[in-house]
């Protein structure tokens, strides 16, 4: 090894220094904001979702929800409603980048409101950060039920449908459609979901719900791929080999895109029916998949573009429709809903927008119309759990050219209440 001068060694040290100092004192990136200026915002509102890969639709249309969200806000033209500023951030679907944004929202730009996430893997690591600061955090596309029950604190609000009510729903749906086949033998189901938090809910809150209702079934197999998986066509096999009655699956995304597409060039479609009862319906797999996206699946999603055909949602499509050159997924419908949920709790506690255990009392008692109401319902807050009551709508795929690119929508509907639900899950205040 060749020595360093004594005087060069210094001069280097010295300059690493500077480099450091300078890094560290440089402000950090400016984040994207939406809605009303720092200074004149009387909410700030950090919403977290990923811009980028196979869930990357889900967060650029949640941008343009909170968009027309700001904008139907306004329209109101209410002195109560509060002026919200909307900072974004890009989770990248990664736990770390979550957490440290989350952190940032919280502890440096003063939120008092964290919003979004789609993963409920990054969503259980979001809730236990706004817990800690005393910040509320708004759920608008993860769907895990164990945010509502064992990772449960007061300041979280859940404004979709999460697992517990989609499965719930599809355990109905199943024990409906399925009614000659019961009364002869039991259903043979298998299930493919992805192999983290999400899928494993949706797993255990369907076959709870099954079990409660009374629906005779046997389990053919379960199948766990990894999220992002490119190659699915050892599970296809495998789920062709079981030959069960009924698939349900629980991918989403890019991912169900990814396994319908490699699916269509097997006997899997004609073997067994195919089920998916949380996402499988959202309208960017129709998009991307046009033509060749398989007629009869049993789809579900959190918002339809072609149902309920009420005024509502007629303008929350076509408005998106209008700015954005495309038609809306369900996370665009979930970050509106949010928005809107944040302004109306806000404005019905006492006119102080910093009495947040003011607003915390008003969102239990928080109801709204959204645009997948259904005529003469409206969406409202379970003030036990924080978990919002909707309506599910069930449909299977039948041509529809309506919403082009897409050529094949949901149609011949079953729709459940939350009444249904209760049937199977009592309240229990």
């Amino acid at each position: 090894m060749i020595p360093i001068p004594h005087n060069r060694f210094i001069g280097i040290l010295a300059w690493i220094c500077l480099v450091v100092l300078v890094t560290f004192a440089m402000p950090s990136k400016a984040l994207e904001s939406l809605g009303a200026s720092e200074d004149t915002a009387d909410i700030i509102v950090g919403c977290l979702y990923p811009m980028s890969g196979r869930a990357g639709v889900l967060g650029r249309d949640s941008v343009v929800g909170i968009r027309l969200a700001l904008q139907y806000i306004e329209q109101q033209g209410l002195p109560t409603l509060p002026h919200l500023r909307v900072l974004l951030g890009d989770t990248k679907s990664k736990r770390s980048t979550a957490v440290t944004i989350a952190k940032r929202f919280v502890e440096e730009e003063r939120a008092t409101f964290l919003c979004g996430v789609v993963n409920s893997s990054v969503a259980i690591q979001v809730t236990e950060i706004a817990a800690s600061a005393g910040a509320f955090f708004v759920g608008t596309d993860h769907a895990s039920s164990r945010l509502t029950d064992e990772f449960f604190h007061d300041r979280y609000f859940r404004v979709t449908n999460d697992t517990r009510q989609s499965m719930t729903a599809g355990a109905l749906f199943i024990r409906d459609y399925f009614d000659d086949h019961l009364k002869k033998k039991p259903l043979r189901i298998s299930y493919l979901g992805p192999d983290y938090e999400y899928g494993y809910q949706v797993w255990a809150d369907f076959r709870e719900a099954l079990n409660k209702l009374g629906v005779d079934y046997e389990i053919a197999g379960t199948l766990w791929p990894r999220l992002s998986e490119p190659d699915y066509s050892h599970y296809i096999n495998e789920l062709i080999r079981q030959e069960p009655d009924l698939v349900v699956n629980s991918l989403w995304g890019g991912d169900f895109v990814a396994f319908v597409t490699q699916a269509t060039d097997t006997r899997l479609f004609d073997v067994s029916r195919f089920a998916n009862f949380e996402k499988g319906g959202d309208y960017e797999i129709f998009a991307h998949l046009g033509d060749r996206m398989p007629l009869g699946l049993l789809l579900a999603s959190r918002h339809h573009n072609n149902w309920p055909e009420t005024d509502f949602n007629r303008w929350f499509v076509q408005e998106f429709h209008r700015q954005a050159g495309y038609y809306p997924s369900s996370g665009a419908q979930g970050a509106f809903t949010g928005i809107l949920a944040i302004a109306k709790a806000a404005s019905q506690a006492s006119g102080n927008y910093k009495d947040l255990e003011g607003i915390e009392r008003a969102f239990e008692q928080l109801s709204l119309t959204t645009p997948e109401d259904p005529p003469g319902f409206q969406s409202s807050m379970d003030p036990v759990t924080h978990q919002i009551r909707q309506v599910m709508a069930i449909g299977e795929t039948v041509k529809d050219p309506r919403y082009p690119p897409a050529k094949v929508m949901l149609g011949n509907w079953r729709i459940y209440y939350p009444s249904d639900f209760e049937q199977v899950h009592p309240v229990t205040e």
